[in-house]
């Protein structure tokens, strides 16, 4: 098991910047990512980054969204640039971990991001 605790939410203008952080409660060689639901959507996942640090992006936030992670700390960020108005949700950390056959998928409190235009 592993618990995740997301940080750095907030209200920004249309076309400021946030850093959101996710810290692990322990090392994670998987697959980590950041969803997000919108008012009234279903959950979508923004980003995600493997242990080596291959990344992947929704086409929606591609050149304006940076994740990264720092293996050292257990902890993954999402930097936010230009952001918009329909970026506006609840962003959640998340990781997938296999034990014996089968998966979970764990999750964090999640933190609020508005953007106001």
């Amino acid at each position: 098991q592993v618990q995740l605790v997301e940080s750095g939410g907030g209200l920004v203008q249309a076309g400021g910047s946030l850093k959101l952080s996710c810290a692990a409660s322990r090392r994670i060689f998987n697959a980590m990512g950041w969803y997000r639901r919108a008012p009234g959507q279903q959950r979508e996942l923004v980003a995600a980054i493997q242990f080596a640090g291959t990344t992947n992006y929704a086409d929606s936030v591609k050149g304006r969204f940076t994740i990264s992670r720092d293996n050292t700390k257990n902890t993954i960020y999402l930097q936010m640039n230009s952001l918009k108005p329909e970026d506006t949700g609840v962003y959640y950390c998340n990781t997938r971990l296999r034990a014996g056959y089968s998966e979970s998928d764990y999750w964090g409190q999640g933190t609020q991001v508005t953007v106001s235009s």
